[in-house]
């Protein structure tokens, strides 16, 4: 990508020189902000306080997009590339976004605007200041962005996700704010601006670590919170700003790529296990017997439990009620199993193997059932 396509921040002595912006940039971020300012203008102030807005954007945001934008829209707009060569596109593309509204937002900025959120409690979306009017349209620009890339990604990387399931939206919104990942984005991020405001940066992922409130109007008051951060020092809101939405959007974009890059890592290796055998109901078994060698079931091993069990069903019409009901699997019932199949059973040692490495390296009481496997599957210990 050439300079030209970049929006940079050049630093000199620890200070902030400016942006260069290409114009196509300008031109589309300025197209997508008139439609963004349309939306905040029917937000109240209690819209804005309580959180609420952010209910209502993911309503506005991903409803349609999420129907247009699939698998083979990619293809149609990126042919022939591979989906990680796509993905760093997408990445590079929103944060060069990201910047350039932010520097048209932060034009715009007065000392103010901060202390008005507090006064615009209660207000209708005729009386709600200009300056909220501002930043509003900013927070629900970059938020949008995120969410956006965040579902490109997925999608790119076939990781379903089923905006109407609770927990697939939380995800989405998971990933897309890095929340529960604040130290890991935090250090991520800080080493590449300038010194000058590295200590904002800190504050700005910092207030993001949401552990567990899954309540979205909790989600809406973060977001609002974290982005006035950018506008707490006048001097240097415009590159303040542009700083804080490239990097954070940045951010973003690498950390849902770790995320959906590592969920299809899952499902191809869940494909795999379930395409090779012949013996699915006892594929399961040995799954669920190798996982719970250790007392803690780790996300990886979840998911790929997940994935197993959906394609047990989908390719050979498998749904084990036995297994679903069980609270304690003991291993001589699963080796029983697999005593009563008929044909190889050799592929069932490298399945349990692959399996205990999903989430890094097999653990000795992982290994000691893979041993017991091979032994009855009398395949290579």
């Amino acid at each position: 990508m050439s300079q030209k396509d970049e929006a940079t921040i050049e630093t000199k002595g620890g200070g902030l020189m400016g942006a260069s912006v290409d114009d196509a940039d300008r031109e589309v971020v300025e197209s997508e902000q008139a439609e963004i300012k349309d939306f905040v203008k029917q937000l109240s102030g209690d819209d804005i306080k309580s959180g609420t807005w952010f209910a209502k954007l993911l309503t506005y945001s991903l409803a349609t997009y999420a129907t247009k934008v699939d698998w083979q829209y990619f293809q149609d707009k990126y042919s022939g590339l591979p989906a990680d060569a796509i993905v760093e596109q997408r990445i590079k593309m929103a944060a060069r976004y990201a910047a350039v509204e932010g520097g048209l937002s932060a034009s715009a900025y007065t000392g103010a605007v901060a202390a008005t959120i507090g006064t615009a409690g209660g207000a209708s979306p005729a009386t709600v200041p200009a300056a909220v009017t501002t930043l509003m349209a900013d927070v629900v620009y970059v938020t949008q962005l995120q969410l956006r890339l965040a579902y490109d990604i997925a999608v790119l990387y076939g990781v379903p996700l089923d905006l109407e399931d609770p927990d697939d939206l939380w995800k989405l919104i998971r990933v897309a704010f890095t929340i529960k990942s604040g130290e890991v984005a935090r250090e991520g991020v800080v080493k590449a601006v300038p010194v000058l405001v590295r200590p904002l940066i800190k504050r700005y992922f910092r207030t993001g670590v949401l552990q567990t409130a899954k309540g979205l109007p909790v989600v809406g008051k973060y977001l609002l919170q974290r982005n006035v951060i950018k506008v707490g020092i006048p001097a240097v809101g415009v590159p303040l700003s542009v700083i804080v939405n490239r990097y954070s959007t940045h951010v973003a974009g690498r950390h849902a790529r770790a995320v959906f890059r590592n969920e299809a890592r899952i499902i191809e290796l869940a494909n795999r296990l379930t395409d090779r055998t012949s013996h699915p109901r006892s594929l399961l078994w040995v799954a669920w017997a190798v996982v719970t060698a250790d007392p803690r079931i780790s996300d990886d091993e979840a998911v790929l439990l997940r994935h197993i069990v959906a394609m047990a069903e989908g390719k050979h019409g498998i749904v084990d009620d036995e297994l679903a009901r069980l609270i304690d699997i003991h291993l001589p019932d699963v080796l029983a199993r697999l005593d009563a199949e008929d044909g190889d059973l050799s592929h069932f040692v490298e399945a349990a193997r692959l399996i205990a490495e999903v989430d890094g390296e097999q653990t000795k009481k992982e290994q000691a059932v893979i041993a017991a496997i091979a032994e009855r599957c009398a395949g290579p210990a």
